[in-house]
């Protein structure tokens, strides 16, 4: 059995996924990138909220009023030591971070060196990628040394600038102040270590964290990753002595999250901000400080150490640092795990095949289904970040599945609005085109399907027409069928009818589909009727024209059969088939035969219930023998109640009635008796009645009932069995 082949919607998302796949583990797509920066900068923002000075980390502030009190920067060493020590001794500070950099040597380096001589200060300095690779200044000690090459995803650095020798001896202890922003200039990140020459430096934070920790030993956990690849550096052992180790995961790039809390800046909240020109000043009381972690930085824009982070366009350098330090201290820095890429590529799968699953079917239970789905990612995401330090990729998956997503309702709406621009179209060709509108924008594709109904089927053609054909030339024959069918067409659309099919002079309708007609023996009945009294009003148009007047036969029989779309591959239509469509078609046959304009099958009538019996009298016409049926069928015919005298009319019709029943019993003699009263009502000149009757002035059909059944008494013994 061949499979059926792939679909534009298949190949959409095949095509997402391989996008998706291929940002995910290959080589990030930069519009993807920048949507998963930009959502979570808003969940950072989210999570960032105002809170309270950190009780442990200060910022001591060369803000732009201390450079006005005491000069532009940079100061004297001298003042620096000066600040140094009110820090170190008056305030009696647990550590001091030195957010700064020297070097080039002074006259006042020794004084500086002095006041950080054996005391708690972790200094900074500043790494760099140039093409040259300077280097200047003496960094402080290496946190280790690697035993292989630089690990993988980390920065190249290739230089630095520290501090001059004399201050490195004095403080041999620190760390790197570089923050790498991301692609779009904002800071999110800040790396936890650094490598230069196979030695590993901490970042400032991390090196004051360990300065309150009591200085631990730090080992790397390597990973490895692949052949021909350098390892990644997945986290560091902390092994503080006598305590269990501690863990710090790093992302594959070796960074941390920034853990932003409120606006940021110095009247942000989150940290302490003091200026420098008031501390050196003394005008904190001694001890303020004491056991505090302190950075010194600076907040004045002519020092250029602002930044632009996702909470604050130009957030101080230093708060970068302290709030790494806050989140070191308190055992939550966020980073992405080595293994989301492979995290984001099953989920971009998974939510790419939920779409299809939820969107091709329509069901309402798939969508909120799906929707749920969607909500458990971002919740578990949110979690992850909060509970667990993971930053897990989101914005990919959400993007791809809502392009797959739109994609698909978008297909979607196109194939409806085409199926019912075909079903319009299709419906069009038998109903009205109010009608047609009306059922296609349901979008009820159901109609087309086969099934059994019970319907009320018209057919109706003209008597004589292959006379008629045989002596028109073709252009007037042409004319005559289009004035009649535009007829048909315009009588049974006006009674909500369905015309099916044109067959050489013949029409064919049907009332109960494409919609459902409760009613619909009735409007058949009606139409039928208008049918037959638009015959005169055509033939005069016709003969006004040169052209044959037309007489119409008309069979009306109701039943169930298969209605619907129907054929094969190359041609289909839509219409019914049934034993009462074959009925409908014997009956307008036979009116030839009984010369009566109108016959309806016993169905139709059953059907009609007394729903038309204040507008029409029915006349039965007699028990019939069908062309390929076994059982007779009981025929009638519909009088109008609009002559003059109903009451005579229906008298006419209970005398008729009762003649041919008794005709039916063999009691020729009352049923001729009947007759002849019935003609003397009809007509004062039965005689003229029975040798002309197309000249009658009787209504129709009573000439030729009247004359079928006088031929048939005529035929009959008497009662008592005499002829």
């Amino acid at each position: 059995m061949a499979l059926p082949r792939p679909g534009a919607a298949f190949w959409a998302g095949l095509g997402l996924a391989g996008l998706g796949l291929w940002h995910a583990l290959l080589a990030p797509l930069p519009l993807l990138a920048r949507l998963e920066q930009v959502t979570e900068d808003w969940r950072q923002q989210l999570r960032s909220q105002p809170v309270t000075p950190h009780p442990d980390i200060a910022i001591v502030d060369l803000d732009e009023s201390s450079l006005q009190a005491l000069g532009h920067w940079p100061w004297p060493r001298e003042r620096l030591a000066a600040l140094s020590d009110e820090l170190l001794q008056r305030q009696q500070v647990a550590a001091l971070g030195v957010d700064l950099v020297f070097p080039e040597p002074t006259p006042g380096d020794p004084a500086l060196a002095r006041a950080w001589q054996g005391r708690p200060v972790l200094t900074g300095f500043y790494l760099s990628a140039d093409r040259g690779g300077l280097r200047s200044g003496q960094p402080p000690q290496p946190l280790f040394a690697l035993p292989g090459p630089r690990p993988s995803g980390l920065p190249p650095w290739n230089g630095l600038a520290a501090n001059t020798p004399t201050l490195a001896a004095a403080a041999p202890r620190g760390g790197f102040f570089n923050v790498v922003p991301d692609t779009d200039g904002l800071v999110r990140s800040v790396p936890g270590v650094a490598v230069l020459d196979g030695q590993a430096w901490p970042s400032l934070a991390l090196a004051m964290a360990l300065q309150a920790a009591g200085q631990p030993a730090v080992q790397p956990e390597l990973q490895a990753a692949g052949a021909g690849r350098a390892p990644l550096l997945e986290a560091l052992r902390v092994l503080p002595a006598g305590q269990a180790a501690q863990r710090l995961a790093l992302d594959e790039h070796g960074q941390w999250r920034v853990p932003f809390q409120g606006p940021g800046g110095p009247g942000g909240g989150s940290f302490r901000y003091l200026s420098a020109a008031e501390v050196l000043a003394g005008h904190l009381p001694a001890g303020s400080l004491r056991g505090q972690l302190v950075l010194l930085g600076s907040s004045a824009p002519g020092l250029a150490d602002l930044r632009a982070t996702p909470v604050n366009p130009a957030l101080p350098g230093v708060e970068i640092h302290a709030l790494m330090l806050a989140g070191l201290l308190g055992g939550h820095l966020a980073q992405r795990p080595a293994w989301a890429p492979g995290y984001e590529a099953g989920l971009i799968l998974l939510t790419l095949t939920a779409t299809a699953w939820a969107v091709r079917r329509r069901s309402p239970a798939r969508a909120l289904t799906a929707l749920a789905g969607v909500g458990a990612a971002v919740v578990g995401q949110a979690l992850a970040w909060q509970q667990a330090d993971r930053v897990l990729p989101l914005a990919s998956a959400l993007l791809l599945g809502g392009l797959y997503a739109a994609a698909l309702l978008t297909r979607g709406l196109m194939h409806e609005w085409q199926q019912r621009r075909t079903l319009q179209r299709l419906f069009e060709q038998y109903l009205p085109p109010a009608r047609a509108r009306a059922l296609a924008a349901r979008g009820d594709t159901q109609a087309l399907e086969a099934s059994n109904r019970e319907l009320t089927i018209l057919f109706c053609d003209l008597r004589g027409f292959t006379t008629l054909s045989e002596h028109l030339p073709p252009q007037a024959l042409r004319d005559l069928l289009n004035r009649y069918f535009g007829t048909v067409t315009d009588i049974v659309h006006r009674h909500g009818g369905t015309l099916d099919k044109f067959i050489g002079d013949a029409a064919m309708a049907f009332w109960n589909a494409p919609i459902a007609q409760p009613d619909h023996a009735v409007r058949a009945v009606r139409a039928a009727l208008d049918l037959a009294q638009a015959a005169g009003p055509l033939s005069a148009q016709l003969r006004a024209q040169g052209l044959p007047g037309v007489r119409f036969g008309i069979g009306l029989a109701t039943g169930t059969v298969c209605v619907g779309d129907l054929g094969t591959p190359q041609r289909r239509t839509y219409t019914a088939v049934g034993d009462a469509v074959n009925l409908a078609a014997r009956l307008e046959a036979l009116t030839r035969e009984l010369d009566v304009a109108l016959l309806v099958a016993d169905s139709t009538r059953a059907a009609c219930g007394q729903q038309l019996d204040a507008a029409v009298d029915w006349l039965e016409v007699d028990e019939c023998q069908v062309k390929g049926r076994q059982q007779s069928v009981t025929v009638f015919t519909v009088l109008p109640a609009s002559s003059p005298n109903r009451s005579t009319q229906q008298a006419q019709v209970q005398n008729w009635v009762l003649a041919l029943r008794a005709a039916r019993g063999d009691d020729a003699r009352t049923a001729r008796a009947l007759l002849a009263s019935l003609q003397q009502s009809l007509m004062p000149d039965a005689a003229a009645l029975s040798t002309a009757p197309s000249h009658a002035t009787a209504p129709a059909p009573w000439a030729a009932l009247c004359a079928r059944l006088s031929a048939r008494l005529a035929q009959a013994p008497e009662a008592d069995g005499t002829p």
